[in-house]
């Protein structure tokens, strides 16, 4: 069984939009792309190799797919640490507008409903999926409890607005602080675990309930 990461950048005020770069996403008038590059030290860059170069594989929304196609292939030398597995590794993009096939390399549109596909993706052997950015997708791949994990690095900035990783919709999601580590910028870098309710799991997977055996006489 493979299980899914969810790897993400984010504010103190939960936006995780834009965080590399001043143009990578300006939709909705987003006026401060590149909030995140000024936090980066040696152990958060220690966590972005790690978990990249470990992973077996990504799981990409189409704009985030766009973005790091335009941008891994053509990496300058001193990230090739981080470029040769974003390049090489499989990545699995989910879209309505794509076609295929994908100009990236090892990439593939997941075809059908994305979360029967991320489903049987995790049934397969193999590493990890990781999954950056593509809030859209990891909206989806979460009111499908298909997350296994969620690893985040939060910074001290607050941007007033912007893409939050998830929406509201009123459902109940408690998690299980697993690690978490204090970088010299003031960040924070943690995991959490999903602990799933009864009232989540859909009633086609709960295991089956039996009575409790009758007291003797």
């Amino acid at each position: 069984m493979r299980r899914v990461i969810v790897m993400e950048f984010m504010t103190l005020d939960g936006v995780v939009q834009a965080p590399g770069l001043a143009d990578e996403d300006r939709s909705g008038g987003f006026k401060h792309g590149g909030w995140h590059t000024r936090y980066m030290d040696d152990l958060s860059m220690k966590w972005v190799n790690e978990r990249i170069s470990s992973a077996g594989g990504f799981l990409l929304g189409r704009r985030t797919y766009e973005i790091f196609a335009a941008y891994w292939p053509k990496a300058p030398r001193e990230e090739q640490a981080l470029a040769q597995p974003m390049n090489d590794l499989p990545k699995y993009v989910a879209s309505r507008t794509l076609t295929k096939p994908l100009g990236w390399q090892s990439s593939k549109l997941l075809e059908g409903d994305v979360a029967q596909a991320v489903a049987a993706l995790k049934r397969e052997q193999g590493g990890d999926l990781l999954v950056p950015g593509s809030t859209q997708l990891v909206r989806t791949l979460v009111e499908g409890h298909l997350v296994d994990e969620f690893e985040v690095m939060v910074d001290p900035v607050i941007v007033g607005g912007g893409k939050r990783l998830f929406h509201d919709d009123g459902v109940l999601r408690p998690l299980r602080l697993v690690q978490s580590r204090i970088t010299a910028s003031g960040a924070f870098i943690a995991r959490y675990e999903p602990t799933v309710l009864e009232a989540q799991i859909p009633a086609a997977e709960r295991p089956e309930q039996h009575p409790p055996p009758r007291a003797r006489a």
